[in-house]
């Protein structure tokens, strides 16, 4: 028994670290040569498929629906971070070529139906523990927010496929306007995975799923990205224009596209420890 609690430490630790990797590897603009590159994907994906598997993933092929449902729905959150391993050195979209941004939000395009699989799995999961008042909450407002997300990254796919195509020619007709209302939609859609992760928060706490503090924090820090999200304003400043003044730089940071799945990500980890942990017991 201490065998397996310990394995899953390791895998805890493991797949936590791996995550910051992605992460780190994901904002910083690098120049990789092919071998590099996709030796780097490799490697992060081995490293992140493989730990959560030990961790709790596994739990999917057990006869135990409760188990199954929470290996599931924590897989399912950490696979946007997963899938970032394809992006390794391609900084912002600032930074990266038409090509990358291509590839940038086909992931992102992705990304958004996986969050949003995640959170209702979840939901399922609370409601038969018997959360059915903030779990509801939180998959109306997940459902919302990953439908603004998808036409967001869709428009901005289409944008770079565009300027792909042209290179430095005029882009198609409509398109920059298009663009322009993509701000909005990514404001409103950031905004209300805020809001779920809030929800989703408060419904694990209810369940003992996360600890009280846990749960406590991850309110807060919803509700404060949100504040923050307001005070900025629906339009997406560049990195200039939001560094002119302070209490731009806050709004900006938890505005970046990926950074509201960062909270529905640690649920995933959370929910793929306690799988984990139920199949130990069991065993």
């Amino acid at each position: 028994m201490a065998t397996g609690h310990s394995k899953r430490r390791r895998s805890y630790v493991v797949l936590c670290a791996g995550l910051v990797l992605v992460i780190a590897l994901f904002g910083v603009r690098a120049q990789y040569t092919s071998t590099v590159y996709y030796s780097l994907v490799a490697f992060q994906i081995t490293v992140l498929c493989i730990a959560a598997w030990k961790l709790g993933a596994s739990a999917v092929r057990t006869e135990v629906e409760a188990r199954r449902r929470l290996a599931v729905a924590g897989a399912l959150l950490i696979m946007p971070w997963v899938l970032f391993s394809w992006l390794a050195g391609f900084g912002t979209p600032w930074q990266a070529t038409a090509a990358e941004n291509q590839l940038r939000y086909l992931v992102l395009v992705i990304s958004s139906m996986v969050v949003a699989g995640g959170l209702i799995v979840l939901k399922e999961a609370l409601s038969e523990a018997g959360e059915r008042f903030y779990s509801p909450l939180g998959f109306a407002a997940i459902l919302l927010a990953s439908a603004l997300y998808l036409i967001w990254a869709t428009i901005l796919l289409y944008e770079w496929s565009a300027r792909a195509r042209v290179g430095s020619g005029p882009l198609p007709l409509g398109l920059n306007t298009m663009s322009d209302m993509s701000d909005y939609l990514l404001f409103f859609g950031g905004v209300l995975t805020y809001v779920a992760s809030a929800a989703f928060a408060a419904s694990l706490g209810r369940t003992q799923w996360l600890g009280r503090r846990a749960a406590r924090g991850f309110v807060a820090a919803s509700c404060f990205a949100v504040l923050c999200l307001v005070v900025r304003g629906p339009v997406y400043l560049s990195p200039t224009a939001a560094f002119e003044h302070w209490y731009d730089i806050p709004g900006f940071v938890v505005g970046i596209p990926a950074i509201p799945w960062i909270m529905p990500m640690m649920f995933g980890v959370a929910l793929l420890r306690r799988a984990g942990d139920g199949q130990c017991r069991s065993e």
